[in-house]
């Protein structure tokens, strides 16, 4: 069922391996072996991570430059004060707000709401993806230095086949479309609903036609 259950956070609907992998104490050529002819979406992930690894043993200066070398000239906002909103997960968006304070709470992070708050911060935020990427690498149990970096410049776009810049997340459909109950928001945000949550950060329409004209602007000139 990893197919059909893998991209809703309210359900144990992923292997949780990741942390196993990192350590080595599970072999994922063994789980590969397995998959194959029973699994093909969860083999695909295992093909993901260890092509992450190729591309970072390749080219090295993906450590700290993004892979696709115009998206250099981005113009990043980094408000400190926006970026603290979202690693306290007080950004007014609930699902992203859940994923922030599982992650501080337990060092994990749904991989769907991983794509989420990503692209929250890169693209309505237009905070630099390698901020993003630090606070991972801190927090999360599973972090692999290969795959964090290529599931960062995917959301931000400069990745290796990554996402377009133009795909921009809306934090509000992708609630309702994979935790249309709110059991993962209840059960990380207690206050949603209530007077005491705060107002969105940003207006999701104005945040979106903001980071197209900032991509447009950086990758035209």
């Amino acid at each position: 069922n990893y197919g059909k259950t893998r991209n809703f956070p309210a359900i144990e609907g992923t292997s949780r391996l990741g942390v196993h992998f990192r350590f080595g104490t599970i072999s994922i050529r063994e789980k590969a072996r397995k998959a194959v002819g029973l699994n093909d979406t969860y083999l695909n992930e295992l093909i993901w991570r260890d092509f992450y690894s190729m591309i970072l043993a390749h080219f090295p200066r993906v450590v700290d430059q993004p892979f696709r070398e115009k998206y250099s000239r981005i113009d990043w906002r980094n408000r400190e004060e926006e970026f603290e909103r979202w690693r306290q997960g007080r950004t007014g968006y609930p699902l992203v707000d859940a994923g922030m304070r599982e992650l501080n709470a337990t060092g994990y992070m749904h991989n769907r709401v991983r794509m989420v708050v990503a692209s929250f911060l890169t693209k309505h935020l237009l905070i630099d993806w390698r901020w993003g990427e630090a606070y991972f690498a801190r927090k999360l149990l599973d972090y692999d230095l290969a795959s964090n970096n290529g599931g960062w410049q995917w959301a931000a776009g400069c990745g290796t086949d990554a996402a377009p810049y133009f795909r921009i997340f809306n934090p509000a459909s992708q609630l309702d479309k994979f935790d249309r109950d709110r059991r993962y928001v209840k059960k990380w945000v207690p206050e949603y609903e209530t007077p005491e949550y705060p107002a969105p950060i940003v207006d999701h329409r104005e945040a979106r036609e903001r980071c197209l004209e900032v991509f447009k602007e950086a990758l035209n000139g």
